[in-house]
């Protein structure tokens, strides 16, 4: 009997205008090549986000699309929701 579990991402989409990456990693079981079992963890990573613990293939996508361009939109987006609502984003 040999149990391997093997942890992956195996699903990258981006989403919307500002490039939100949804993530799905995958850990799988198997005994002797064998799957016994499959279960799945999903995390969205913003454009302001620190990437520097993702794998490598999320990194490399993050910048692909993570331009100056969508970076600015996003700052932009997040500096007109503190002016309506600043309480919110302030944390007060």
């Amino acid at each position: 009997m040999s149990l391997e579990k093997i942890i992956k991402t195996d699903q990258i989409e981006i989403v919307g205008d500002f490039k939100v990456l949804q993530v799905r990693t995958a850990t799988i079981v198997t005994d002797d090549g064998v799957e016994l079992s499959r279960s799945f963890h999903r995390h969205s990573l913003n454009c302001d986000a620190d990437i520097s613990g993702e794998d490598a293939e999320v990194q490399a996508v993050c910048n692909a699309v993570w331009t100056d361009e969508v970076k600015a939109a996003y700052a932009a987006h997040l500096e007109e929701q503190n002016e309506f609502f600043p309480s919110a984003v302030s944390g007060e």
